[in-house]
Formats: structure tokens, sequence, C-alpha cells
């Protein structure tokens, strides 16, 4: 049997995921320590890691996180990565431990945090698109070298664009419950 379908939707599946990854880094009203894990630090002589695996990382209120590194030699390391970062984030070092006081966001960055949203889902849906085109033109060349016929290529692509849709609205849901968290105030 092929795995047309099952190889579609893990690709898809992935694109999903990585989404949902990057989408944690985007600021919200609220403090939350997806903010920060992905963060690269580089510690140890140059050797470049995430936050997540040289820190515990938790949330202090509505709008502090608390990083607390595995190893205290490192905390210079990540106060610089912390600095270096595209967030605009201000460690303040107690002894062992790092708090980073998350300020609100204006209207303006809200706004435009929710513009960032839609591309990377629009650039998702892309590749979703491109996915569904490489999975199609598979099933054509396999028509063609009469590995599956004519009914079976209709109906994997009609299973395709099933599973297209419903990945389409499930990145539209991504994208509404994001711009919500984004401008809930």
């Amino acid at each position: 049997m092929n795995n047309y379908i099952p190889n579609f939707i893990d690709a898809v599946d992935y694109c999903i995921s990585n989404l949902r990854n990057e989408l944690k880094g985007i600021r919200t009203g609220r403090a939350h320590t997806g903010m920060i894990e992905g963060l690269d630090v580089e510690a140890y002589g140059g050797t470049k890691m995430k936050l997540i695996e040289i820190a515990s990382l938790t949330v202090e209120g509505n709008d502090a996180l608390l990083i607390t590194p595995f190893d205290p030699g490192t905390v210079a390391d990540i106060e610089k990565g912390i600095l270096s970062s595209p967030l605009g984030l201000s460690p303040q070092t107690e002894g062992n431990r790092i708090i980073i006081r998350i300020p609100p966001l204006s209207e303006e960055q809200r706004i435009k945090f929710t513009k960032l949203v839609s591309s990377m889902v629009e650039d998702s849906r892309n590749k979703v698109r491109n996915s569904r085109d490489l999975i199609r033109k598979k099933i054509k060349a396999a028509e063609d070298l009469k590995e599956l016929t004519e009914d079976e290529r209709y109906r994997l692509e009609k299973e395709i664009d099933e599973v297209t849709s419903k990945k389409n609205n499930e990145l539209q849901t991504i994208k509404i419950k994001k711009k919500k968290e984004i401008m809930e105030v």
C-alpha cells in the first residue's frame, strides 16, 4: 500500500508544530516561559544552547519571569543572550537568579504583533499548499507509471484536499487564538 496520505499528514503536522513553537516567542499581555525558552545563549566558551537547556524557567505573577541557571557560572551568558534578543527585555540579576519584568504592550505593539502572527500563519499555509502540490505530483507520477489507477489517484487527491482543508482550518484557529491573546489587555 502507498504512504502518500500519512507522509502528507506528517509533513503538514510538522509545519503546524513549528508554527506553534514560533508563536510561543511572540509576546502577549502576560508573561509565559515560551517567550524566552528558545532564546540562543552562548555559554561554556561559545557553545550555542537554548535557554531552556541551561536554566529553569518559571512565571512569577502575570508580569515576571524567573530564570534559575543550572550552573551559576552561566548567569552573565544568559543576561547577554536576553539583551541581544529581539524581544527588548531587560534582565535583573539577584544572586544566581535572573528576573525579567514584562512591560505591558502598547496598542501599537499589539497591532504589530497581530500582523506578524498573520504573516507567520500565511507562511505556514503556503508550506501546506506546497506540500499538497508536491504530493499531488508524486501521485500523478505514480499513475503515469501505472502504479496507481485513475480512480485511486482521484480518491487520493480528494483525501488530500480534505486533509488540506482541515489543516487550513486548524491554522485559522491558531491565528484567531493567538491574536486574541495579544489583544487581551
